[in-house]
């Protein structure tokens, strides 16, 4: 069986194994592809039966011209790329990765409230610029330092990854409050549940942890900003058309917002005019929360078992049933 990855390199720069695809099957690797439409996806998919992809894009146009494909695997949990409702229509199951990385996740939250409230990796710049050298005090910053614990976070999406960033914020010490749509057992043990206005209103620091839909879409507008507390603090890794982002550079500017540190954009990779690369108290990272070598393998070992139950005629994780 051939099986093409269009755009392996993010999810494999080097540092772990094609093993649990290439035991499967003849495998070819192209470490990028395109991220927008393009004559060569189809070129390179060829007569493969099995398309193994992160961002690169499987149009009805892609799918027409690559008639030996059956299975289409996404080394991701979203799988928008893809034109899933064609695929159904055609008989191809699309399958992705639901969960590999809440701790991960979790983890990068919580590292970009640290650089907000304490900003580490700032003062370690400045120190080998030579600003502690030759300064004349024996200790300098640049920003508020803000202490954490006895403060109010608020979650908007109490999933898994937002439960779990909830755990840790209750271990610093902080009074923790969410807002879903969907409330739980599980999120009620870690966090008061609370309407959204409330949430705005009583937060100092805000999680985005809400997957896109409609409802969520721009949820972090200059409406629903004027409603905060002055001098709030946003944290988003979890998907970047969940903020208007004019709004939010506008609420920077005015200190509305204190900080903004942020894993994601409205269009990845970030555009050269994208208002907040000139924005103040911004920290933006290149979409990095899920990327250590431990979820990429999970990752990795996760697609291998959804090609394998396809190929046993049973797939599994199918997004387009």
């Amino acid at each position: 069986m051939k099986i093409v990855v269009l755009d392996g390199y993010t999810e494999n720069p080097g540092d772990i194994s094609w093993g649990p695809l290439e035991a499967l099957g003849e495998v070819t690797v192209y470490d990028r592809t395109a991220y927008e439409e393009s004559p060569l996806i189809a070129e390179r998919i060829g007569d493969a039966e099995v398309v193994v992809l992160n961002k690169t894009p499987i149009s009805k146009e892609t799918i027409d011209k690559c008639p030996n494909l059956k299975a289409i695997a996404v080394l991701a949990t979203g799988y928008n790329v893809v034109d899933y409702d064609y695929a159904k229509e055609k008989g191809i199951p699309v399958m992705n990765v639901p969960v590999y990385g809440t701790d991960n996740v979790s983890q990068f939250a919580i590292a970009l409230l640290m650089e907000a409230c304490s900003h580490v990796g700032h003062h370690s710049d400045s120190v080998f610029k030579g600003e502690w050298q030759n300064n004349p005090d024996w200790c300098y910053w640049h920003y508020p330092m803000i202490e954490v614990s006895g403060k109010t976070a608020g979650v908007i999406g109490l999933g898994r990854i937002g439960i779990n960033t909830a755990k840790i914020l209750n271990a610093m010490n902080m009074n923790v409050i969410a807002y879903d749509a969907f409330q739980s057992d599980a999120g009620k043990e870690v966090a008061t549940y609370v309407e959204l206005d409330e949430l705005l209103a009583k937060s100092d620091f805000i999680f985005l942890h809400c997957p896109l839909f409609p409802s969520t879409q721009g949820i972090i507008n200059k409406d629903n900003i004027a409603k905060m507390k002055d001098g709030v603090i946003l944290i988003n890794n979890s998907r970047g058309p969940l903020v208007v982002e004019q709004d939010l550079f506008d609420a920077l500017e005015s200190g509305k917002i204190a900080c903004a540190a942020l894993d994601v954009v409205s269009s990845e990779p970030i555009k050269a005019d994208n208002v907040l690369l000139k924005a103040k108290n911004c920290i933006i990272t290149p979409h990095i929360s899920w990327a250590t070598k431990e979820a990429r393998e999970r990752i990795m070992q996760t697609t291998a078992d959804n090609v394998k139950s396809y190929m046993d005629g049973n797939p599994v994780n199918v997004v387009n049933k």
